[in-house]
């Protein structure tokens, strides 16, 4: 019988506007892609998960549905496994024992996952408690702080193999809370391989679309919020008319809001895409004179690794970023990244200007910056994680990795 890398959350999925959900999916990809068979799994509801046969036979890995390949640029290795979860589960009724937690700790595994599991890889504790429990090593990620006391019986077992954070800040908070010191490691969020693959002609089109009267192009794809530094971006619009702003991300209710305050700020050189494919995403960047990146000193700067960063340097865009201290490491990297300091948008406007200058639109990028992000990419980051397991804990690899896939 087959035994698998198992990656796992209990989101129905594609979420590809929640972060958390992208970095799985990314992580369970790259994994695949190194060669591992790998299996990521998942729940579902709605009319599918009725289907008696789905319940009793739900561990049937298959390729990814085209919603979910686009969503997250999935390559061709990774399988997917479907967990059903009907009603009432998850509907507010019969408490615990209805709950997806329950179904999946006390059916979906010990039942159907536990005979394919080699190793488990989720930021899910229940579903790490139950896969110890069965004898299942782990992997667990973290990524935002938490009060949790961890069980010293888990994280001192042998089955735990390793917890992995993006932030040292959240390192250390959960070392605080019981985590071993030597079972914790922090590893930035990585990149899709497709982000450093160039599409010129889809670059140009995307291009002549957005801005066809010639105008410098600075391009923000990320979530639309306040703390990731889309209001001060408007306040940066406004004091560069002659450059097209093009904002990606957000649902109808968030681009709604931040268009009526472009508009009653009077800023007319900002454009809300609302969200995109990632596998459209590629050539936005690509297209781009610059990329922004104008997070404001918040809380989320101390410990919230950035996704959109790693996908900005891939991209080999040059890149105009506010000095936030998860990103610390990378104020003097070798790549075309200009810094300036975070929450003034008057100093982000002239750091634009000077860049537009320095470094013009090339259409085939930066080699400088694409040749440095190569060390974050997801592939890379599943490497450095799989060093800290026991070798003879590591599931083996059935293939020779992704043919586009570069160290």
């Amino acid at each position: 019988m087959s035994k698998h890398y198992i990656f796992f959350t209990r989101r129905a999925l594609p979420l590809p506007n929640v972060a958390s959900q992208v970095q799985v999916a990314h992580s369970a990809n790259a994994a695949a892609n190194l060669g591992y068979s790998t299996v990521l799994v998942y729940i579902y509801q709605g009319q599918e998960a009725i289907n008696p046969i789905q319940w009793l036979r739900p561990f049937h890995p298959e390729k990814p549905g085209e919603n979910m390949v686009k969503a997250y640029n999935i390559q061709d290795k990774l399988k997917v496994v479907k967990l059903p979860m009907p009603w009432p589960i998850d509907r507010g009724w019969g408490g615990k024992w209805t709950s997806s937690s329950t179904v999946v700790s006390k059916y979906y595994f010990p039942f159907h996952i536990l005979p394919h599991a080699k190793i488990v890889h989720t930021r899910d504790w229940n579903f790490l408690e139950v896969a110890i429990k069965h004898g299942v090593p782990v992997i667990y990620e973290q990524n935002h702080h938490n009060d949790r006391k961890f069980d010293p019986k888990i994280v001192k077992s042998h089955l735990f193999q390793i917890s992995v954070t993006v932030a040292e800040t959240v390192r250390e908070s959960m070392i605080e809370n019981g985590m071993p010191r030597e079972k914790i490691i922090t590893i930035h969020s990585g990149y899709n391989q497709v982000f450093s693959s160039r599409d010129l002609l889809g670059a140009k089109k995307c291009r002549e679309q957005l801005v066809g009267n010639g105008k410098p192009m600075v391009v923000y794809a990320g979530g639309l919020y306040w703390f990731k530094g889309v209001d001060m971006l408007i306040d940066v619009a406004k004091e560069l008319p002659q450059v097209q702003f093009v904002i990606a991300g957000g649902d109808s209710s968030q681009v709604q809001a931040y268009q009526k305050q472009a508009k009653d700020k009077e800023v007319i050189n900002a454009q809300f895409l609302g969200y995109i494919q990632q596998n459209k995403l590629v050539n936005l960047l690509q297209a781009a004179d610059i990329l922004a990146h104008p997070h404001c000193m918040s809380q989320a700067a101390t410990f919230s690794s950035p996704l959109k960063f790693f996908d900005y340097l891939a991209s080999g865009t040059p890149i105009v970023a506010t000095k936030i201290p998860i990103l610390k490491e990378f104020h003097s990297c070798n790549a075309i990244v200009e810094w300036c300091e975070p929450d003034n948008p008057i100093a982000f406007a002239q750091c634009i200007q000077k860049v537009l200058l320095t470094h013009p639109r090339k259409e085939e990028g930066y080699i400088k910056s694409i040749e440095y992000a190569k060390e974050f990419s997801y592939e890379n980051r599943i490497s450095k994680i799989m060093s800290y397991v026991d070798e003879s804990i590591r599931p083996e690899k059935v293939g020779i990795g992704s043919s586009t896939y570069e160290t």
